[in-house]
């Protein structure tokens, strides 16, 4: 009879509370961990793991992902395990998927979905059959999803720019209530994009006050990230005042050269909420370069009927310039044609152009770049996705060093055959964190750097059971070296695997031993257990 299962030798444990390392051996029986201190010379284990000159810590939970949309297609997660990251939280930016009306599937589908991938084929309607179909493809990490307020307010209202009705209100209500008795631990909002952008405080308001009852989390891509940078945190914080939600502003940036330095106020105004009382905390990834749908940078408008309505609009010329002229308002300014990189879409005319920028199509084709961003959206379905450089350095120095602020990736789960340009914090974030801003550049500590991606993400998500090396705990662990740890993904060359992690597991079972992958799945969705109200 062994002792334990897996008994892991010879490492530092940073065990991240923000405490100081040490020395420690750590035993694990079943899917917990049962030791933390010194092995007795003659206890036994069916496997020994050599963590010498290593750090071994909590496996990182990353606290704002889109995975939701390609899990499915890459349930190994290696891009994820690589980095030592064993908890996805899914569902952010108000995009989910689910709930799902039958009549509304279509919608939902090319509006929050990942355009091309297998997983846009979604046959449920609701947290449950999602979380089934998910534990259907045995992924190596963990999920926790939140529920996103746009898949709400399109299976409740569509994809029309108008308020909701007041039983239009309480049917996404409803649904949320009713995906929180499912296990979902949070709801999301994306307020910067339709058609959770067509939603006014008061109605975002209604549905934290629920999520609140629910004992949810209320995560939020506030409404504007540029010139009306305060005033949407401000709307943040006064969201979850009026409703007594638990508040998460999700990767606080400033878009902008004229804006950049604005992330000071905004974390004035998130200390100052905390200090009054306020349970609010804010995460960052750490890039200079955003990315997201290039039709985010469309007026509201535009996007009204969603987006078979809006190739309608750029089939009419009068329309088209319209919604040209608004975008040409924003060039130089928060849209930057230079630095607006095309990432991922479907084939066509531009396909060519998957890397390069709307300033290389406009020099190319004679046309200015509000037009050639038109161009190629009417080309691709308007299933353009852009990396978007628009951000400052420093402001994301400023931000990493925020006591309230966790690493996340805000990342896809890919792989290194995925197609076309995509952003390198797919691949990097958590390692980049440990390498660039903790052993090269110092901006954090080893301990402060553990403690953002591990039990400060967890004491957000509300997981009581994981984020920290303790007794008792789930045995989500990550060992890595501290000398070699490196993100190897870049903007020119994305599609790299971070090095340096050396040994990986997930409920206790190893997924990544001697850096080579074992044939363990033990990934699973997290359910939050219902609150009472």
């Amino acid at each position: 009879m062994y002792e334990f299962d897996v008994l892991a030798v010879g490492g530092t444990v940073i065990d991240g509370t923000g405490g100081p390392a040490r020395r420690a051996d750590v035993g694990i029986r079943g899917d917990r961990i049962v030791l933390l201190g010194r092995a007795a010379p003659n206890a036994t284990a069916r496997e020994v793991l050599d963590c010498t000159g290593h750090v071994l810590a909590p496996g990182f939970i990353d606290l704002h992902s889109h995975a939701d949309f390609t899990v499915r297609d890459a349930p190994s997660a290696e891009a994820c395990i690589r980095q030592g990251v064993t908890t996805i939280v899914t569902g952010n930016c108000g995009s989910s998927p689910f709930p799902i009306t039958p009549e509304r599937r279509h919608a939902l589908d090319t509006t929050l979905a990942r355009g091309g991938s297998s997983s846009a084929e979604m046959p449920w309607e609701d947290f449950d059959g999602f979380a089934h179909a998910v534990e259907q493809a045995e992924p190596c990490v963990n999920l926790a999803a939140l529920v996103g307020h746009s898949a709400l307010r399109i299976a409740a209202v569509g994809t029309e720019l108008r308020p909701a009705t007041a039983d239009e209100t309480a049917h996404m209500c409803g649904l949320l209530a009713r995906a929180a008795e499912q296990g979902v631990f949070g709801l999301s909002t994306g307020l910067i994009y339709a058609p959770g952008s067509f939603a006014g405080t008061d109605e975002v308001v209604t549905l934290a006050t629920e999520a609140r009852r629910a004992g949810l989390l209320y995560s939020t891509h506030i409404r504007d990230e540029g010139d009306h940078l305060i005033e949407a945190v401000t709307e943040a914080l006064d969201t979850a005042r009026r409703s007594g939600v638990r508040l998460q502003v999700s990767h606080l940036k400033a878009m902008g050269p004229a804006n950049h330095g604005k992330v000071h106020e905004a974390l004035a105004l998130i200390e100052s909420a905390a200090a009054e009382g306020l349970d609010v905390a804010c995460d960052v990834y750490p890039y200079a370069a955003s990315s997201t749908r290039l039709t985010s940078r469309l007026p509201d408008w535009a996007l009204d009927g969603g987006l078979d309505a809006l190739l309608a609009r750029l089939d009419k010329p009068k329309t088209r310039e319209a919604i040209a002229a608004e975008l040409r308002a924003k060039t130089g300014h928060t849209f930057l044609p230079e630095g607006t990189v095309i990432a991922a879409m479907p084939p066509g005319r531009y396909s060519s152009w998957v890397g390069g920028t709307v300033q290389d199509i406009a020099v190319a084709t004679g046309r200015d770049p509000a037009e050639a961003s038109l161009d190629v959206l009417r080309a691709h379905q308007a299933q353009v996705w852009i990396v978007n450089h628009a951000m400052s350095e420093a402001d994301v120095d400023t931000v990493l060093r925020h006591p309230l602020s966790a690493v996340v990736s805000d990342g896809w789960e890919l792989d290194t055959a995925t197609d076309g340009h995509p952003h390198p914090r797919h691949f990097g974030t958590f390692a980049r964190v440990l390498a660039r801003y903790t052993r090269d550049r110092q901006i954090l500590t080893l301990q402060d750097a553990v403690r953002k991606m591990s039990a400060l993400p967890a004491a957000r998500l509300g997981l009581t059971d994981r984020g920290t090396v303790s007794e008792g705990m789930v045995a989500d662990l990550t060992v890595f070296d501290p000398k070699t740890v490196s993100d190897t993904a870049t903007y020119d060359a994305p599609l790299s695997y971070a090095e340096g992690t050396r040994h990986v597991l997930v409920n206790g079972r190893p997924v990544l031993r001697d850096g080579a992958f074992t044939a363990h799945r033990p990934g699973t969705m997290l359910r939050k257990a219902a609150a009472r109200r």
